[in-house]
């Protein structure tokens, strides 16, 4: 998967790729040059006592040094450019992956899962290309290029890289192994700190209210250090290798002065050409240890690579037709269809074979147990998921047939946890429709029963919102949701428990002004309060994804034998309150 990234997302990006290949070649042939000058000044000049000669080399010499020292910058430039770029497209891709998911895919990786994909996996990708640009070139010409010069320069040491170029490949080798596993648990260890730091920042209340921070303290000082005993076994594994490659320098160093003695002392070998050879040696080794030093990032990578494989490659199970069918009437008829929806791996479907029909203009109420299915049942118009056996029309065709962002047009969705972006009032409300006025905030504001605590903030609708809403109240953040899809004036409004956390008097007062103000709107409202949907004109009643009941509300009371258990149960607790 690895390579298959690369080649997907660096092939546009061939112009710096041949920019940095150039840069690197040149810098490397530079450096490839100036053992064989240095060499020259010492058998030619220092010998020889030619300082002219020494004078010219030399700044033959230093004009190379220069040389290599621009082309390294510019291709380390260059390689930055591409690394970057290709981080910039994977993130977008695989967000804009992410946000094609249904609520199916998005449960089937977990959002801590995938926020580390699209964040700690990515840059490690990003990192090896990085690296790869400004060692990848040169690494095997130095290393080709100083076998070339070296046996040029005395072939009769050439026997001593035959020992420790391979000598150094195993050692790398065997440590390179033991390092994969760490990495690819490191990953997964990684994904669970995300998930317990979430899921402590999103329940703090709860935590706090039960006493239990000691607790949820140990449980993440656990995740980590999971964490940072893989981290350690890694980070070993990877000091040993530098400290084996210099030891298989070093020794080489000494090989190379051991055995070029005795030569030099017979004539054989002037001292510039052993110092020559000793530097090429270094170059080999160097090109070897820069390989080696890529070889540390490529398992890691690899298996980073293979987890941003497996979110691009799942398709999401709520695409697009192919042929899209055009939204002809308007009206917001919802029609259920023998409808069942089932969880994938769950042993028993959530929604079992469901026949109803939501009539334009009216309102219809889903009430039942919790688990009954309802939120699932109201995700499908909207198709959060699609229905597994069965269908649900919308006017007439089925909303798998329609181009989703035409039907999502046509839906207004307060879901059961109203959430809020960081932002202003107005920011938020804007996501209904961003050429709303303001004239159009304050009436949906007004019509969610929100414009009274509204007018008291200080600025008004730039009043600022924290992310989620967390400086509001319940009350508030539900209003403002609701006003939210108000401004989007769609045929079709979905409230998922949307008034739960309202009182009696706001949410009789709410439920009047949608009645009188949105008299043609298709309105589907799942609730637990029979308050809340006494008056609607219609009332399904779910009980373990099966209809037990539907009718309104007097004739549910006589018929229905799960209804009226709700009714009483709430009666029951008024009247003990």
């Amino acid at each position: 998967m690895l390579g298959k990234l690369l080649v997907r997302y660096l092939s546009p990006a061939w112009p710096l790729i041949v920019a940095v290949v150039v840069f690197q070649l040149a810098q490397s042939i530079a450096s490839l040059w100036l053992p064989t000058l240095n060499a020259d000044i010492i058998d030619q000049g220092v010998v020889t006592g030619d300082i002219g000669f020494i004078w010219r080399t030399g700044a033959i010499m230093l004009g190379v040094s220069l040389a290599q020292i621009a082309c390294a910058i510019v291709a380390v430039y260059f390689g930055s450019r591409l690394a970057m770029g290709m981080g910039r497209s994977l993130r977008g891709d695989l967000f804009h992956r992410v946000v094609a998911f249904s609520q199916r895919e998005v449960g089937q990786f977990g959002a801590p899962s995938l926020i580390t994909r699209n964040t700690n996996d990515v840059q490690q990708v990003q990192m090896l290309v990085q690296v790869s640009a400004t060692l990848m070139v040169s690494a095997p010409i130095l290393a080709i290029g100083g076998v070339i010069f070296a046996v040029q320069q005395d072939a009769g040491l050439s026997w001593l890289m035959a020992v420790s170029v391979p000598a150094l490949l195993i050692i790398v080798s065997l440590i390179v192994v033991r390092m994969v596993p760490a990495f690819t648990q490191m990953q997964a260890r990684i994904d669970r700190v995300n998930q317990i730091m979430r899921e402590q920042l999103s329940g703090i209340r709860v935590v706090r209210a039960f006493v239990r921070e000691r607790e949820e303290r140990a449980r993440f000082q656990g995740a980590s250090e999971g964490v940072m005993e893989t981290a350690l076994r890694a980070g070993n594994l990877m000091a040993l290798m530098f400290p084996a490659v210099m030891l298989v320098m070093n020794l080489s160093s000494v090989a190379v002065i051991w055995f070029g003695a005795s030569q030099v002392q017979d004539n054989g070998v002037q001292i510039g050409t052993l110092f020559a050879f000793l530097n090429y040696l270094m170059q080999i080794l160097m090109g070897v240890m820069m390989a080696t030093f890529m070889f540390v990032m490529i398992p890691r990578a690899a298996v980073c690579a293979d987890r941003i494989g497996d979110v691009l490659e799942t398709a999401p199970s709520v695409s697009a037709p192919e042929a899209p069918v055009a939204v002809a009437a308007t009206a917001g008829r919802i029609d259920f269809d023998h409808v069942s929806f089932a969880y994938p791996g769950a042993e028993d479907a959530v929604l079992h074979d469901l026949t109803f029909t939501v009539r334009p203009g009216t309102t219809t109420a889903i009430i039942g147990s919790t688990g009954a299915g309802k939120t699932t049942l109201v995700g499908l118009v909207p198709r959060l998921f699609d229905a597994t056996e069965g269908s649900v029309r919308v006017d007439g065709t089925d909303v798998r047939d329609y181009d989703p962002d035409a039907l999502w047009h046509r839906i207004g969705l307060v879901p059961q946890r109203a959430f809020l972006f960081s932002g202003t009032i107005a920011s938020n409300l804007r996501y209904g429709d961003p050429e709303a006025t303001d004239d159009d905030l304050w009436r949906a504001l007004e019509l969610a029963q929100a414009r009274d605590f509204v007018e008291e903030l200080p600025e008004g609708l730039d009043a600022p919102i924290a992310q989620g809403g967390t400086n509001l109240s319940g009350g508030q953040r539900q209003r403002v949701a609701i006003a939210r899809a108000l401004v989007k004036r769609p045929e079709i409004y979905i409230f998922d428990d949307s008034f739960s956390a309202l009182d009696l008097r706001t949410d009789a007062a709410l439920r009047h002004a949608l009645d009188s103000q949105l008299p043609d709107a298709t309105r589907l409202v799942v609730a637990q309060r029979v308050s809340t949907i006494r008056y609607a004109d219609q009332i399904v009643v779910l009980d373990h994804g099966r209809i037990v009941g539907i009718g309104t509300h007097d004739e549910l009371v006589e018929t229905s034998g799960t209804y009226r258990e709700i009714v009483d149960s709430q009666l029951a607790v008024e009247a003990a309150a």
